[in-house]
């Protein structure tokens, strides 16, 4: 078989073709049953079972998440020998919203471009997997598949995102999520006030002090906390009151920074009110993600061919936190922007699930997949794509 490039997007683009009801089928399936993080059961099934029947070699509940899988083709599969290329996909779904995050578009995205670019290479010189990443939206599956080594010898981590704007690179900042907990003293507010400690009211002075922080904080840091316990009567003095805090930041860095902020806020009002605080992690820590451009570049190029213009992201603007973030910071990695409906709309809305079904999302998720698995076969085809690739995240980690 030739291996000219331009021969090679040609198959690849047929392949994703011949494909392309049946990968709308399956993000029509996933769209219909939407399933929420770490019970992503039946996508996983569907997805793996779908790689498995076109031979790829599939390892289930990886990093020891039952939803979580790795499916491996190549030469090299199984060993390190050559290029390897991730293909990622994301397949859960929001509490009471479905796929209004559009992760259905890019788990069928990243099926069809593993399935395209093992058909178009057939002897692939070099390793593709395809991977399943659940738990996104909350928890962050990737953080546990980075730990457990899944992404140790790869190359390029290949991935779209629907959404609102045609970006070639997403501005993602770092997050976490910290749970508060103060410890007071019950007793009755009228009849013995003197003896109660209000964790409540500790709480609430909590929320008021992040409030005047919040004024001086960079670019892209925030900090967004709701009650999840505030007493059980208006008769008792709350004996404990509990918070859960998004802190984000524009750098990892900047995250930390902020993260020891706030345990200083919170025990400096524990101090001030009485109580005994806790302070805890709630999943793991999103970093902040590092575009690789060398990459960032060829897929725009071949996305462009669709008639998709990619554009770089307005700047000031901050498009949220994902667990890609975690891999961008140790292999190189890309997380374009493609859209499914205007800018005058946003993601995680009733509106941007409806359209994560439509007309639109059909075409964006086909020329996804085209451009991805094009992309995929230029880091496999050609050594200097990912020499400098991984060029580029050093510079970016030497940088910070």
């Amino acid at each position: 078989m030739s291996r000219n490039p331009e021969s090679l997007y040609t198959r690849v683009r047929q392949e994703v073709g011949v494909r392309a009801d049946r990968l709308w089928e399956v993000s029509l399936a996933l769209h219909r049953e939407p399933e929420t993080a770490y019970e992503e059961h039946r996508a996983a099934r569907l997805l793996a079972g779908e790689l498995e029947r076109e031979g790829f070699a599939v390892e289930r509940g990886v990093a020891g998440l039952p939803t979580a899988f790795v499916a491996r083709t190549g030469s090299a599969a199984g060993a390190r020998g050559g290029p390897v290329v991730a293909l990622l996909m994301e397949y859960d779904a929001l509490p009471r919203l479905g796929h209004a995050c559009g992760h259905n578009l890019i788990a069928s995205a990243g099926l069809g471009a593993a399935l395209a670019v093992r058909a178009a290479l057939g002897g692939i010189e070099g390793t593709l997997l395809a991977v399943g990443t659940p738990a996104e939206e909350r928890g962050g599956g990737k953080v546990a598949l980075v730990g457990a080594g899944v992404f140790r010898e790869v190359d390029a981590a290949l991935m779209f995102h629907p959404g609102v704007h045609d970006w070639v690179w997403a501005p993602l900042t770092a997050s976490a999520q910290l749970r508060v907990g103060f410890h007071g003293r019950a007793a009755h507010p009228t009849g013995s006030p003197t003896e109660g400690i209000d964790a409540l009211g500790a709480l609430i002075q909590l929320f008021n002090t992040l409030g005047v922080l919040d004024r001086r904080l960079p670019p892209g840091s925030h900090v967004q906390g709701i009650v999840t316990d505030g007493g059980r009567a208006t008769n008792i003095v709350p004996a404990y009151a509990e918070g859960l805090f998004g802190l984000r930041g524009g750098t990892t860095s900047a995250l930390e920074a902020l993260v020891e902020e706030l345990r200083s806020c919170a025990r400096g009002v524990a101090s001030a009110t009485r109580t005994r605080v806790e302070v805890s992690d709630v999943g793991g820590r999103y970093e902040h993600f590092r575009d690789n451009e060398v990459l960032s570049a060829l897929f725009a190029a071949h996305l462009d061919r669709a008639g998709i213009p990619l554009s770089e992201p307005t700047a000031g603007v901050y498009l949220g936190s994902s667990d890609i973030g975690n891999v961008s910071t140790r292999v190189p990695a890309i997380h374009p922007w493609v859209a499914v409906m205007g800018p005058d709309g946003s993601d995680h809305t009733p509106e941007f699930a409806e359209a994560a079904a439509g007309p639109r999302a059909r075409q964006v998720m086909t020329a996804a997949a085209e451009a991805l698995a094009c992309t995929a076969v230029d880091v496999l085809l050609r050594p200097e794509v990912s020499e400098r690739a991984w060029a580029g995240l050093r510079a970016k980690a030497a940088g910070r």
